[in-house]
């Protein structure tokens, strides 16, 4: 199978899950019966999973009299740990007090340098939490800025521009895809921002290949949590099947949609989802330029 196919299986966070378990073993190998036991989950759902990776070549399988073990395959291993993170041993921690200094600077006559601190060592409990990635640092310094451009409002966001912020469970492929897709229609006439609910650790590769197709490149975004002051500054909050979580605040447009979950599913069906979210954002797109033109004609 090719790289893409590989990515795309392991995108799968029950599978990073097992990948990562049977890379931090003693011996780097693991049998199916272990890995149930470590995820809480029936031996023929790990089984499922495990029959995905070696089909894609990510894992071997090594028999063992009447066990079977299994270890991820040489020539995936470069590839699984650039997936999952990998953080030396030693390494030293991320460097809040120069992001602290950074963003100071870039929010200079908006906050407090007190305040900033504050939001910046939140932002980071917050994401460390929940993620083992090894760019924890600058997503903790990009975390906390868009915070705090929603805490500043119009002071701190571009004049004259719509917020969008869109939320599903996992901040990791609807809401993504919606969010890149409109940040390329759009360009800086919208400030687009993204939350989950329940977020996961990365964006699935199955999303960043499926917006790759059509010209659309996700960068550095992650899966990041849904907090009060992102809602509050959004004009406009849109749904996808996050229920309850999201808050309600007077003077926001809210949107829920109505979307199939993209996770599991293969390349044919995320690429129908994602067709369905880009005829969306291009209406939903319309209507905020137009409503944008109109509010400020009647200035």
């Amino acid at each position: 199978m090719g790289q893409a196919t590989a990515l795309t299986s392991v995108g799968d966070p029950t599978r990073a899950r097992i990948l990562r378990l049977i890379r931090e073993s003693d011996d780097g190998r693991m049998l199916v019966g272990d890995l149930a036991n470590e995820l809480a989950l029936r031996q023929p759902t790990v089984s499922h999973h495990m029959k995905a990776l070696r089909e894609d070549g990510v894992v071997v399988r090594e028999p063992d009299g009447r066990r079977v073990w299994y270890s991820i395959a040489d020539d995936h291993a470069e590839r699984v740990d650039a997936l999952l993170g990998t953080v030396e041993q030693g390494a030293p921690p991320p460097d809040l007090d120069r992001i602290v200094v950074d963003l100071a600077q870039r929010f200079r006559g908006v906050f407090r340098p007190e305040t900033v601190r504050a939001k910046v060592v939140e932002s980071y409990e917050l994401l460390a939490s929940r993620s083992e990635s090894p760019l924890l640092a600058s997503r903790t310094a990009a975390f906390a800025a868009a915070r705090l451009t929603a805490l500043g409002g119009a002071r701190a966001r571009p004049s004259g521009t719509s917020t969008i912020l869109f939320v599903c469970v996992q901040n990791a492929g609807r809401s993504q895809i919606a969010a890149g897709i409109l940040r390329q229609l759009a360009g800086d006439r919208v400030t687009v921002w993204t939350a989950g609910s329940a977020p996961a650790g990365d964006v699935r590769t199955s999303i960043v290949a499926t917006l790759d197709e059509i010209g659309v490149p996700l960068g550095g975004e992650f899966p990041k949590p849904l907090t009060d002051d992102i809602v509050r500054a959004a004009d406009v909050v849109v749904t996808m099947g996050c229920g309850d979580a999201c808050p309600i605040y007077p003077g926001r447009r809210y949107l829920d949609w109505e979307l199939e979950d993209p996770v599991g599913k293969p390349a044919e069906r995320i690429r129908l989802i994602r067709d369905d979210i880009e005829t969306r954002v291009r209406g939903l797109l319309a209507d905020v330029l137009v409503s944008s033109e109109t509010a400020s004609s009647n200035q």
